[in-house]
């Protein structure tokens, strides 16, 4: 009389709940990467405790050296006015985010915030949190 076992071990894996994890982590990561705005200038911004936040169109930094960077791209004093009305031109109700570093003179933020007087721009001045 052969006794058999009544229950098997089956040697089946079943995928489908690792792929729910895994397509929850790619929708995951997919969002979160859209929020991540990097910072490729290393400023050192002013603190502050107020939070004013607004549609980031176009960002002007000026770092410690005095230089000066439309997005990205650095360019000359001179060529800052014309390189904000060709970017804005086409943008309606442009924000223009002024990331100035905290050890540059008043004056040269001030000169960039005369060019957004002269030609009706929205602008804000970006700050870290206060600690």
């Amino acid at each position: 009389m052969a006794i058999q076992r009544r229950n098997r071990v089956s040697a089946e894996f079943s995928m489908s709940s690792m792929t729910d994890i895994v397509f929850l982590l790619l929708i995951f990561f997919m969002l979160t990467s859209t929020l991540v705005s990097p910072n490729a200038l290393k400023l050192f911004l002013p603190n502050s405790s107020s939070k004013t936040q607004a549609p980031q169109t176009i960002s002007v930094s000026i770092d410690k050296d005095i230089n000066y960077y439309v997005e990205d791209q650095k360019m000359p004093f001179e060529n800052i006015e014309s390189a904000l009305l060709s970017k804005i031109s086409n943008i309606p109700d442009a924000t223009i985010v002024l990331k100035v570093d905290k050890s540059v003179p008043t004056e040269f933020l001030v000169n960039v915030m005369d060019i957004a007087n002269r030609n009706q721009f929205k602008m804000i001045l970006a700050t870290s949190p206060k600690q």
